[in-house]
């Protein structure tokens, strides 16, 4: 909320300077962004009036204008605004002024004509961004009197930065309130007469959804002057409010919801058909809005019809084709309240967020809706004029707020705040706070005023109680309480150090977004039940990850294509399923790789990494609990995975993760630039490890065997090792698969294992004869349950 600081002291003036004030308000939760002042400070532009205005003899887009200025004789000024005309009253700034961004100005010829000084545009002497021309001031102002006076530019503006809660701030009114409470002033409600009606028309209003909007005001205003201007005292409150001005009853509506806090909105009466309806839009209703955003509703919008179609989105934004424009001559204005979490939800579909809508969805007060039209009808006679009809009112006083009294117990103060707070100074407070407030003996009966959404239960009385008397009056104590100490196994391994291993291994750990893009998704786990959010952020982030691959993968081509050759990315984090109708989350460790193997140098070859890398990686974290025989990893398939390079990873049996390459043709439909590798195990079943024991070291030395055998190709290393260690004694310390060659002089199909055996005794030295007895038979076992054959 921002609003200018001469503006606010109109409603409550305490005696206070601005510092004190912005302090104050901080203080009381309202915290305070910036304070700035509402212009530069131009101090030598005067208002001037245009006696005369002739075209210049030497260019068709110049005048030749005469000003007065309070000076003893007028002078000529060359100006080249399209709105400048005889009778007008505009900032001149004499020769010899300085303007806000430095330029000085000096008299000049100009096309042949000598201009005595400059009439300035609203960007010219800092009060704007943009402009159309000459800024226009009211009848009232004076010639030759000061620009900074007659604007009281010794202003500032200052930026509230509100908590959601707190709605009935997004107002003068509310801010007003709260430092009248403060420093215990009246605030001076501007009164608010009932405009009586000069005509009778009226439009019909009937409420077809009443739970969301159940009450509705609106007035038709025939007649108003479509050539009036909006007085420049209302725009520049409204600048410094940080909006900007249209037309004249757009700047009205825009006024009174920044005076009261309740949106407002005017139509053109004749786009309008057969009265007002507030309804739910049909399925694939359209709808263009001010904007020029084209909408296709859907069957939970509520919108603002008439009897030809939708002609705004309700409590967000107003339609195209019935908007007030420079033509219109009647109009009719509305103002309503409508149930906040709906208006929320429209918004948030729709990709909206207006003024409107950010008032509507933390609460408006639902008395105020006839005040505001009441008030926007006299400020728009006053400018515009015209002849106002009766006000309409809709309205469901079954679905309006009822706010329930609440109970603040004198107990629960002390026990929440750790203070004894005098009764008096409590009872003082929730009336300052406009409560109504029922003393007992020990506690208070409190009911909120229909503005205070935010005060529902014992504890937001006690906060508004701890904001009064303030937050540095509260005493400071550490909290005591007993420390549990989270068990650990020594069995288990810590997330800490798997991730500390793949940190070693080259990767970087990331973190994505539980809400993912659907369509990759059913690209990287298509068997999935996928659920699906009710109000995603965004369309690309519409159902919860079944796997952590989806956001590492995009991860990866947000790198790669940003000119990193080499990516290496894990998450660890929960993936969400539906089994039987009920969402399990799972706790899963992920990772995604691409690029070189290794750093480039010149010692060594470049080369791509490829599937072995990545399952060293894998069996690196597999291998920190002390179990790594319990895994194997196994060809599989996986829609998303290469048909020959994706495996299945299983625990005694029991799978626990997956590891592959991305499918090529996945992989192309993503524009990956090259092959990307994947892994993902579960960690609840990969951090039980094997509690470690000591063994003693054998004091005897070891003999070695190296061996090669022949075997099918299909036969894979894992069932070798598996045959070799089951076939074995306890005296096998150590077997190592060191080389594997199919070529010459091995028959096609079939490929030749190298192993690298050891043999120790804890007791004594083995000798050649019994080290030659278990290699036969390890031999013998693997001819017998593989085929394998001795290779000479």
């Amino acid at each position: 909320m921002k609003l200018s600081e001469k503006w606010l002291r109109e409603w409550v003036d305490p005696p206070v300077t601005t510092e004190v004030l912005v302090r104050q308000l901080t203080t009381v939760g309202l915290e305070v962004e910036s304070v700035e002042p509402v212009a530069a400070a131009p101090t030598g532009i005067v208002v001037a009036e245009v006696l005369q205005t002739v075209p210049h003899p030497d260019a068709d887009r110049l005048h030749l204008c005469t000003v007065a200025f309070g000076a003893d004789e007028p002078v000529e000024v060359v100006c080249g605004a399209p709105n400048i005309r005889a009778g007008l009253r505009v900032p001149y700034a004499p020769v010899g002024t300085r303007l806000p961004g430095g330029k000085k100005i000096r008299a000049a010829k100009i096309r042949g004509i000598q201009s005595h000084g400059m009439l300035c545009s609203p960007i010219e002497i800092g009060l704007g961004e943009e402009s159309d021309g000459i800024m226009e001031l009211g009848e009232d102002a004076i010639a030759g009197a000061s620009l900074r006076d007659y604007l009281d530019l010794d202003d500032v503006s200052i930026d509230i930065n509100l908590t959601p809660n707190r709605g009935d701030c997004l107002g003068v009114i509310g801010v007003a309130r709260e430092v009248g409470m403060i420093n215990g002033c009246d605030v001076n409600v501007p009164p608010i007469p009932p405009v009586h009606s000069t005509v009778t028309d009226e439009l019909s209003i009937v409420l077809e959804a009443p739970a969301e909007c159940p009450r509705y005001v609106g007035r038709v205003i025939r007649d108003i002057d479509p050539a009036a201007r909006t007085p420049s005292w209302m725009l520049e409150r409204l600048r410094r409010s940080g909006v900007r001005g249209i037309n004249p009853v757009v700047d009205v509506t825009n006024y009174v919801m920044l005076e009261l806090g309740q949106p407002m909105h005017g139509f053109d009466l004749k786009f309008l058909e057969d009265g007002i309806q507030v309804r739910r839009a049909s399925a694939g209703e359209a709808l263009t809005l001010l904007d020029g955003q084209k909408l296709s509703l859907d069957a939970e919008a509520l919108v603002i019809a008439d009897g030809s179609g939708a002609v705004a989105l309700a409590g967000v934004m107003g339609g195209l084709a019935s908007a007030v424009t420079s033509s219109t001559r009647d109009i009719f204005l509305e103002s309503a309240f409508f149930e906040p979490r709906h208006v929320a939800g429209d918004a948030r579909r729709y990709g909206l967020h207006t003024d409107a809508s950010h008032r509507f969805e933390r609460g408006v007060d639902p008395e105020h809706q006839r005040r505001a039209v009441e008030r926007a009808t006299g400020l728009l006679l006053e400018i515009v004029g015209g002849d106002p009809g009766p006000v309409s009112e809709a309205r469901s006083d079954l679905h309006l707020p009822k706010r329930e009294s609440v109970r603040l117990r004198r107990a629960r103060i002390k026990r929440l705040l750790g203070i004894d707070v005098d009764a008096a100074v409590v009872t003082e407070t929730l009336r300052r706070l406009e409560l109504g407030v029922d003393v007992t003996q020990d506690a208070w009966e409190v009911t909120p005023p229909a503005f205070r959404f935010d005060i529902s239960i014992e504890a937001d009385l006690i906060e508004e109680v701890a904001r009064v008397v303030g937050y540095d009056s509260l005493p400071s104590h550490r909290p005591a309480g007993e420390l549990l100490v989270a068990s650990s196994s020594e069995s288990s391994t810590s997330l800490s150090q798997y991730r500390q291993v793949l940190v070693q291994r080259g990767y970087h750990e990331a973190i994505t977004y539980s809400f993912v893009d659907s369509e990759l998704q059913a690209r990287l786990d298509p068997n999935a039940d996928f659920i699906r959010l009710a109000n995603p952020i965004s369309a690309d982030m519409g159902v919860m990850r079944t796997t952590l691959w989806t956001g590492l993968v995009q991860a990866l081509l947000y790198n790669t294509k940003r000119q990193q050759p080499g990516v290496r990315l894990f998450e660890a984090g929960l993936v969400f399923s539906r089994v039987d109708g009920s969402v399990v989350q799972r706790r899963t460790i992920a990772g995604v790789a691409t690029g070189p193997a290794e750093p480039g140098q010149w010692t060594t070859p470049k080369r791509e990494l490829d599937f072995f890398d990545v399952r060293g990686d894998v069996e690196a974290l597999l291998e920190q609990g002390g179990a790594g025989d319990e895994y194997r990893i196994r060809p599989t398939t996986h829609p998303a995975l290469h048909p020959g390079g994706a495996a299945e990873i299983e625990r005694n049996g029991a799978p626990v993760g997956l590891i592959g390459m991305l499918h090529p043709h996945l992989a192309r439909e993503l524009k990956s630039a090259g092959p990307i590798f994947a892994f993902e195990l579960e960690l609840a079943a990969i951090e039980r490890g094997r509690l470690p024991r000591f063994e003693e070291l054998s004091k005897f030395p070891g003999l070695r065997r190296d061996i090669a055998v022949v075997v099918d190709e299909t036969v894979s290393a894992q069932s070798v090792r598996d045959c070799v260690g089951q076939s074995a004694t306890d005296m096998l310390k150590n077997l190592e698969l060191f080389d594997v060659y199919q070529g010459e002089g091995i028959d096609s199909g079939k490929k030749s294992l190298a192993l690298s055996l050891t043999f120790q005794a804890s007791s004594r030295t083995l000798n050649d004869a019994e080290v030659d007895s278990l290699v036969t038979k390890v031999v013998d076992s693997l001819a017998a349950e593989l085929g394998a054959v001795l290779r000479g």
